[in-house]
């Protein structure tokens, strides 16, 4: 699925990040599994990431995060009529973390429904917002993506335990003047599923004593495949929605790709031919948030400067499904319509 925008300028006015206090270090992780400091580093690129506290669950985190894109957004809670969450980790199955944490807001109004579309979800998350916002269906939008994974790792497989990390990051998106979201480009592999899933806890496998001694509410992964996949989709998504807009490699000023693993991000830099200085990256500190990996390096790209306006901003995710997505944004600041 792939699309440009039809005129109308809608962009995101607000951003806000939270994290889970406690930080697990490589050194910590080698005391509870085969593992070490250099094996991480080197393999990933990884040298710590958040965990949340027992007590603490995914509502936990959004909430702060969306506080804080509201306010930078200068936009009171009961203004925003559309709340969407991105996550394989809420709360519970239901009621929708979006309805509660719009409930918390203020929103008392808003339509809010949580999202599922792995690592690649605050991508779909920001595109149906769009959608909604250019389709006169909602004037303004709170899109979060958003994981607690340490919730569902096996902590003695260092093929996964080492990767993730806890975290949110919010955005509020409105019609501005100018400038703003220039397109997407989303897609998926159903056939790659087996790849990287959650066996137990749906409809096909419910919780039982079982599911529970096989270890099947832990995340199983194929790293090998993934590690393919995403090398080759983080590129020919961008490929894609650069094309769809009109626009080439070297007008990007600033890429914020998928926080997955260094090295995935490296190949799909050099094989795009972005240089490194554009390139936005805090797995180093993070892991793999999933959803909430690209709103959280936004987060840091603005802290560091680079989101200024007038800038060409790539982002692209990728993760179970198998799914992926990029959008091409034209960075603001206000204006709004």
């Amino acid at each position: 699925m792939i699309g440009s925008s039809n005129g109308l300028a809608i962009s995101i006015t607000g951003l806000g990040a939270h994290v889970p206090e406690r930080v697990v270090t490589n050194d910590e992780l080698s005391t509870m599994m085969d593992t070490s400091d250099e094996w991480i580093v080197e393999r990933t690129g990884i040298r710590e990431r958040r965990i949340a506290a027992p007590e603490e669950a995914l509502s936990d985190l959004v909430l702060p995060a969306a506080r804080e894109a509201l306010e930078d957004a200068g936009v009171k809670g009961s203004e925003i009529d559309l709340v969407i969450v991105a996550t394989v980790t809420p709360d519970m199955a239901f009621p929708a973390t979006a309805a509660i944490i719009a409930d918390q807001l203020g929103a008392k109004d808003a339509a809010a429904y949580d999202l599922s579309a792995g690592c690649t979800g605050f991508m779909y998350a920001v595109a149906q917002a769009y959608g909604m916002l250019a389709g006169g269906l909602a004037q303004r939008a709170l899109v979060v993506g958003g994981d607690v994974l340490s919730k569902i790792l096996d902590w003695s497989d260092r093929g996964t335990a080492v990767l993730f990390g806890d975290g949110a990051g919010a955005v509020v998106l409105e019609r501005v003047d100018s400038g703003g979201f220039l397109g997407f480009e989303l897609g998926a592999d159903g056939s790659g599923g087996a790849q990287l899933y959650l066996p137990a806890g749906g409809s096909r496998t419910p919780a039982t004593e079982e599911s529970v001694a096989g270890r099947l509410h832990f995340v199983q992964m194929n790293g090998r495949e993934v590690f393919k996949f995403a090398t080759r989709v983080l590129v020919s998504s961008a490929e894609a929605v650069l094309a769809e807009c009109g626009r080439t490699i070297d007008q990007v000023d600033v890429y914020v790709p998928h926080q997955a693993n260094v090295r995935i991000i490296d190949y799909a830099s050099k094989k795009l031919g972005i240089p490194e200085d554009k390139v936005v990256i805090d797995v180093d500190r993070y892991g793999n948030t999933s959803s909430g990996s690209i709103p959280l390096a936004l987060v840091d790209a603005k802290r560091e400067g680079r989101l200024q306006a007038g800038r060409l901003v790539l982002m692209t995710g990728m993760g179970a499904g198998l799914t992926w997505g990029s959008g091409l944004i034209e960075w603001t600041d206000g204006g709004r319509e």
